[in-house]
C-alpha cells in the first residue's frame, strides 16, 4: 500500500500472539482530513490485484457468547422464498460435507499447488491491511483471511499456499464465473438469487442489514426516519438489494418512504463511509456486522436500529463445483469443532461485535 496509506479513524488497540509467541500492538488513528479520506476512497477502486500471502495464523484465546449493542428500534423484514428453479427449501442449505479429493475443482487445486480466493482488502478486521503494520509486505488479515488460511491448509497441507486476488463487491460473482478465483471469502451473504449463479458453502456467519449514520444523526434505523435522507450502499450487495425492495413497499409493511434517495452506490462497502464522513449521504446501510467495524473506525457514527433482515454468508464457488463444495464443507464443520471458528471471532469481532454462541448450525441439503 506504500507509505501514503490513510490511518483509520478510531483508536483501537489490541495486543496479539503470532505463532513464535511474539506480541504485536495495533493501535488506527484518525484519518487526519479531508485529503486522507481522498486518498482512502482512490484506493478502495483497487481491484482484481493477486496478493501472494505468507502470513503465518495468529493464535487466539477467549471464548464467550454473542450479544450486539446500541440498538435503537427497526422492523424484521421476512426474506422471500427461493425461486422454484433453486434446489432446498432455505437458501442456506448446502451440500453434505466430504473429505473427497478425486473431484475436479479440488484436484485442479492441487495440481496448481495453490488456492485462489477473492478476497475485500478494505474491510477492518474481515480483511483488511493494517496501516500500522511493521511487516513492509502488510500481508492481509482479518477473520474472513483466516478462513481461507484454514480451507488452503485442508487442501493443499499449507495453510500459506493461497493467493488473495482483491475484487470489489460488484466483481464477486463475475470473478467466479470467469474462473479468476477459486472461491470468494468476502463477507457475501447466501441468497435465493445469488444461488443462480454460484455455488455456497454451508453458513459460516449470521448478520442482517443495519443503518449507520452519525451519533448526531435523528436517524433512528431503517424505516420512517430515513424519509428524505440520501443512502449509500455498495453495488450489487445485499444491502443495496434490500433497499431497492423496501421502496416498493409502504412504511407499515416494512417499507421506505417514497422520499428516502438510495441511488448513492459504491464499488466497495468502504466507500459509503467516506461518502458519509464528508457529509455526501446521511447514512449507509450495510451488513450489521461490517457497520459495526466501521463504527470502531470511526467514533462519531453508530449502528441505528435493529438489524431489519436475517441473512448468513458462506464461501461462494463455481456452480457444478460441487466436490469442492462438499471440501470446503468439511472444513467448516472441523473449524467449527475445533474452536477454530470462535478463537478467530474472539480476536477479530468481539471488540466490535460483542461476545458469540458460536457459528450458525449448518444445513444440508
Amino acid at each position: 500500500m506504500g507509505a501514503a496509506k490513510p490511518r483509520l479513524r478510531a483508536v483501537v488497540g489490541d495486543g496479539r500472539a503470532n505463532e513464535r509467541g511474539t506480541a504485536r500492538r495495533v493501535t488506527l488513528r484518525g484519518w487526519g482530513g479531508v485529503a486522507a479520506m481522498a486518498v482512502a476512497c482512490a484506493l478502495t477502486a483497487v481491484f482484481a490485484l493477486l496478493l501472494p500471502v505468507t502470513q503465518q495464523r495468529p493464535s487466539h484465546d477467549g471464548t464467550t457468547s454473542y450479544a450486539s449493542g446500541g440498538l435503537v428500534d427497526g422492523r424484521q423484514v421476512k426474506a422471500d422464498d427461493c425461486d422454484p428453479a433453486v434446489k432446498g427449501e432455505e437458501p442456506e442449505r448446502s451440500l453434505t460435507p466430504s473429505g473427497s479429493e478425486s473431484g475436479d475443482a479440488v484436484r485442479a487445486i492441487k495440481e496448481r499447488g495453490h488456492l485462489s480466493v477473492g478476497v475485500d482488502q478494505n474491510s477492518y478486521r474481515w480483511g483488511y491491511r493494517d496501516p500500522n503494520s511493521t511487516n513492509k509486505k502488510s500481508e492481509l488479515e482479518g477473520f474472513d483471511i483466516d478462513l481461507a488460511h484454514e480451507i488452503a491448509g485442508d487442501i493443499l497441507g499449507d495453510r500459506n499456499a493461497v493467493r488473495f486476488r482483491a475484487i470489489p463487491t460488484n466483481e464477486r460473482i463475475p470473478a467466479i464465473q470467469r474462473g479468476e478465483v477459486d472461491m470468494v471469502v468476502r463477507t457475501m451473504t447466501i441468497s435465493c438469487e445469488r444461488l443462480k449463479d454460484v455455488a455456497f458453502s454451508s453458513a459460516y456467519f449470521q448478520t442482517g442489514q443495519q443503518v449507520l449514520a452519525p451519533k448526531t444523526s435523528d436517524i433512528k434505523g431503517y424505516g420512517a426516519s430515513l424519509a428524505g435522507k440520501r443512502i449509500c450502499t455498495a453495488a450489487s450487495s445485499t444491502a443495496q438489494s434490500s433497499l431497492v425492495e423496501g421502496k416498493k413497499k409502504p412504511v407499515d409493511d416494512g417499507g421506505l418512504p417514497k422520499s428516502t434517495d438510495i441511488s448513492t452506490t459504491v464499488p466497495n462497502q468502504l466507500d459509503c463511509l467516506v461518502r458519509l464522513q464528508l457529509g455526501e449521504v446521511d447514512a449507509v446501510v450495510t451488513d450489521g456486522a461490517l457497520a459495526a467495524s466501521q463504527a470502531a473506525q470511526d467514533p462519531t457514527v453508530q449502528l441505528k436500529g435493529e438489524p431489519y433482515t436475517k441473512e448468513f454468508y458462506g464461501v461462494a464457488m463455481k456452480k457444478g463445483a460441487d466436490d469442492l463444495v462438499r471440501r470446503v464443507n468439511q472444513v467448516l464443520e472441523d473449524y467449527r469443532e475445533s474452536d477454530g471458528w470462535q478463537k478467530s471471532y474472539d480476536h477479530w469481532l468481539k471488540p466490535a461485535l460483542g461476545p458469540s454462541d458460536g457459528p450458525p448450525a449448518p444445513k444440508y441439503k
